[in-house]
């Protein structure tokens, strides 16, 4: 993680689309830096040393530690400057109990609404998900785990829902992923995500929800030690 970004080095004459692009490889990069640990909760975010680190200005910077503060991950601290966030067990405990709820209501709705080329889609994520765990690419595995949520509530057709979930999904990123964590747990995650597929391709609503539901349970079970 302590490798320069490329797209620095392009010339600042590339106009709004490369300010873009820059922007969106910042946040990416230090979302991923806080997911995985390198940005523990509570760490200062040092904009002197993580420009250098990362081989990118202040102001673009500044920018991307003010995105992840509206996502939740970083906290904007009178005093300290940008903080990662730190969520107590209560927190995460209560978030995980919403996110429970709009999952199990998502998957009744996506077996009802979900077109054939819309199952098939998540199908061909989640084997690309389980090639990912195959050869033990955690981070990548992460990432198509939590798009294969997304996917399920996008089929509900519910905006809110689908609003109000990425909000709370994008807040709970490190803590899904230390859930992950340890041999045994994520064979349990892996052997879920199967019965969730197979639930969603028989358009089986009580059992998919069923299974979204004992799924966030089980994540809550395995992150509440370590909180």
């Amino acid at each position: 993680m302590d490798e320069a970004i490329p797209v620095e080095r392009q010339r600042s004459t590339g106009g709004r689309v490369q300010r873009t692009v820059l922007h969106e490889t910042i946040v990416n990069h230090l979302r991923d830096m806080i997911i995985e640990g390198d940005l523990a909760p509570g760490t200062r975010l040092h904009e002197g040393q993580l420009g250098e680190q990362l081989g990118v200005s202040r102001t673009p910077l500044r920018e991307a530690i003010k995105y992840l503060a509206s996502e939740g991950l970083v906290e904007l601290v009178p005093s300290r400057g940008a903080v990662v966030k730190r969520f107590g067990a209560r927190e995460v405990q209560d978030m995980l109990t919403v996110l429970q709820a709009m999952e199990e209501l998502a998957g009744r709705l996506a077996c009802d609404l979900a077109s054939d080329a819309q199952v098939a889609a998540i199908r061909a994520t989640h084997d690309e998900m389980i090639r990912c765990y195959e050869t033990k690419d955690r981070m990548q595995y992460y990432k198509l785990n939590q798009q294969i949520h997304s996917m399920i509530v996008a089929l509900s057709g519910n905006t809110t829902l689908i609003d109000i979930h990425g909000t709370l999904q994008t807040r709970l990123k490190r803590i899904r992923f230390v859930g992950h964590e340890g041999p045994e747990n994520w064979a349990a995650a892996v052997a879920e995500h199967n019965e969730m597929i197979a639930a969603l391709e028989l358009r089986d609503k009580d059992r998919l929800s069923k299974i979204l539901g004992c799924h966030l349970q089980k994540a809550w079970e395995r992150v509440r030690s370590i909180l």
